[in-house]
């Protein structure tokens, strides 16, 4: 996000803001796997379902509304993992993700922008997770004491 301050008498900008994006993401873990969703959009790759945060939403709600959508999950319980703002995180532009550890009910189904949404065992994620997302797998994974994915 670019914020420009201007001149008020001339209208020149004098100064500008640039903000990294709000983002979610929702880590769910079961019988010692990870649901990742294939994403539709660059960058490609499997990814925890999230997404942008919307004006005017809430980290959370944002997550329950991520969820449903690319899941048709619901979240029935969401506590928080951790921020993760590193500049590079995402190839597109930095973002600041609020990441939540979660449990959810439903029909798991692949949604909006996803072409594919399944569950991998903690041992064995996909060689192409993208993001920072094999990372955040392994802090969740620590958070409820199991032991981290292959690779970290």
């Amino acid at each position: 996000m670019i914020l420009e301050k201007s001149c008020p008498r001339c209208g020149t900008v004098v100064e500008t803001y640039r903000n990294p994006f709000p983002t979610t993401d929702v880590v769910l873990i079961r019988e010692g796997r990870v649901l990742l969703i294939r994403r539709g959009a660059p960058p490609e790759g499997w990814a925890l379902p999230g997404g942008f945060i919307d004006y005017g939403e809430s980290a959370e709600a944002a997550a329950r509304r991520e969820l449903s959508e690319e899941t048709g999950l619901r979240a029935t319980a969401l506590s928080l993992l951790g921020v993760y703002s590193e500049p590079g995180r995402d190839p597109r532009f930095h973002t600041l993700s609020v990441v939540y550890l979660g449990e959810a009910d439903g029909e798991l189904r692949a949604g909006d922008d996803v072409t594919d949404a399944r569950w991998f065992p903690l041992a064995s994620l996909p060689a192409d997770v993208a993001f920072d997302h094999r990372q955040i797998v392994a802090d969740a994974a620590a958070r409820l004491g199991m032991e981290r994915p292959a690779g970290d």
